[in-house]
């Protein structure tokens, strides 16, 4: 669980989360989307991969990154059990 705050604790990749939802990526065209360096995006990639929030998966040359929605779903489960009845 410490991972995944950590990973979510910074706009860059919830930014990065944010244009997943939409579609699968290469880190290229996150890349392009920021003004950070593209090892800043490998990190910030890697970061969410560990946390279990991105999956990647290699088509050819290139590596897309997806979201990954069962440990959202989990992390929704985990939130949940706060709310009071």
């Amino acid at each position: 669980m410490n991972s995944l705050f950590k990973a979510l604790n910074d706009e860059t990749r919830r930014e990065i989360l944010e244009m997943l939802k939409k579609k699968d990526l290469t880190a290229g065209e996150i890349a392009d989307h920021f003004n950070i360096t593209k090892p800043s995006i490998s990190h910030h990639l890697d970061l969410l991969k560990q946390a279990g929030l991105v999956e990647a998966s290699k088509q050819g040359q290139f590596i897309y990154y997806s979201l990954n929605t069962s440990v959202v779903d989990e992390i929704l489960k985990w939130f949940m059990q706060f709310k009071s009845k």
